[in-house]
């Protein structure tokens, strides 16, 4: 059957092989109704993808399975993934104990713990494209559509681009809205050996949890893969210097008992939303729409939003439609982003176990700027009043029924969960 926006949308390319570049293509490939539809599939072997242990949302594992078209089991074992079923944090907040913030239906509910770099391999299986291995100098928007323009190539001219190039070298206010509330802009990652055992007859059923351990100089995840287990210590870099991140690294892998690792990388990030995620000829996911510190696994959950609305709606919605959508989507996935941000800096709000520096700056002067940072005339969405709205619902002596499906970027139920065990 012939979708309604399909003729509109018959040539796309997608620019980046990370996660949300292979999640684009795949996409593409499994979803456009026309098999005679042109794909690319852009992007510089000279650019490594580094594999860092990734979480997920539950939505993910539906998601691989449609896409990849292999039962959930196989898939699992190819990622060498584990069930997540929530996040453990340690030492935050005012009650400075540990708890755990469930999917739901709680112990039903389970994402996966994944190697990044395999998911891609997995993805570009089943993804028919052309693959061009270029260095791409800038994507613009033109009548029509938008045209990539190459290092050593002509330019090409496409209906739709992905931009998947990953993190703006800087932020531009014009540009981005920077979610300045987040207190943290740098990971040390570091691979340890697996502490869970995948058995040899199909994939690990174990309940695992990301840890999330509160640091004096931030917080560190703890990732449980079958091939090995992934370390990173999320920090501020302008009030904690490098080496004595590191020495508080040392300790923590000491106190758990870790022998040996492998340094992965030192990646720096901004905290932000790009403020045209969708043109209506370029859509920018992942990375380069919008990213925040990985404490509750957001990237995939936001580039999965950001896939899947555009497609729908490019395929199923007339293209004379098409100049009142763009605005409508875009406003949605700035909101959805900024939501989400609001829902993780509000992590910080109660403090930890530590009285330091880094959590004095967290909870007493990177948390209170929330309010001016997400003004609705500064962003131009509504994502300030729908979480003040669940902060209301969350506190509230008794909650209607009708309000326990509500969501703002996270569902009724996290806010709930992060509330009691926070102290908040």
């Amino acid at each position: 059957m012939t979708m309604p926006g399909s003729n509109s949308c018959r040539k796309i390319a997608v620019v980046g092989r990370g996660t949300a570049g292979a999640l684009a293509a795949a996409s593409v490939s499994r979803l456009h109704p026309d098999k005679d539809h042109e794909l690319h599939h852009i992007y510089d072997s000279r650019i490594p993808v580094i594999g860092v242990g990734e979480g997920s949302w539950p939505s993910l594992v539906q998601q691989l399975h449609r896409l990849s078209g292999l039962p959930h089991e196989k898939v699992q074992q190819r990622l060498n993934a584990t069930r997540k079923y929530g996040v453990q944090f340690e030492g935050w907040g005012r009650r400075k104990s540990e708890f755990i913030h469930y999917f739901t239906p709680q112990e039903v509910s389970y994402a996966y713990h994944l190697s990044a770099d395999v998911m891609g391999d997995l993805l570009s299986e089943g993804t028919r494209a052309r693959h061009i291995d270029a260095r791409v100098l800038d994507i613009k928007r033109v009548d029509g559509g938008a045209q990539v323009e190459f290092e050593d190539l002509p330019p090409e001219r496409y209906d739709l681009v992905f931009d998947a190039r990953g993190f703006p070298r800087q932020l531009d206010p014009e540009e981005h809205i920077e979610i300045s509330f987040i207190p943290t802009n740098t990971a040390v990652i570091r691979r340890c050996p697996a502490i869970i055992e995948e058995p040899p007859d199909g994939p690990v059923l174990k309940h695992t949890y990301t840890r999330a351990i509160a640091r004096p100089h931030g917080w560190v995840f703890v990732i449980p893969l079958t091939a090995h287990t992934s370390y990173g210590y999320i920090f501020n870099r302008d009030i904690s210097g490098l080496e004595e991140v590191e020495k508080d690294f040392d300790e923590l892998l000491a106190q758990d008992g870790v022998p040996e690792f492998e340094k992965r990388a030192v990646l720096r990030f901004p905290n932000f939303v790009h403020r045209r995620i969708y043109d209506g000829a370029v859509a920018r996911i992942g990375n380069a729409g919008g990213f925040m510190e990985p404490l509750e696994a957001t990237a995939i959950r936001l580039a999965e939003m950001q896939v899947g609305m555009i497609l729908q709606m490019r395929f199923n919605r007339p293209a004379e439609y098409q100049e009142n959508d763009v605005p409508v989507v875009n406003r949605f996935l700035i909101n959805d982003t900024l939501t989400c941000g609001l829902f993780v800096g509000w992590h910080y709000s109660c403090g930890s176990r530590y009285d330091s520096p880094f959590w004095r700056h967290a909870r007493d002067r990177a948390w209170p700027s929330y309010r001016s940072a997400t003004d609705p005339a500064a962003v131009g969405c509504a994502a300030l009043s729908k979480f003040d709205e669940m902060i209301g619902l969350i506190n509230a002596p008794v909650i209607d029924q009708s309000e326990w499906e509500r969501r703002c970027g996270f569902p009724l139920t996290s806010f709930a969960q992060m509330s009691q065990g926070l102290g908040a």
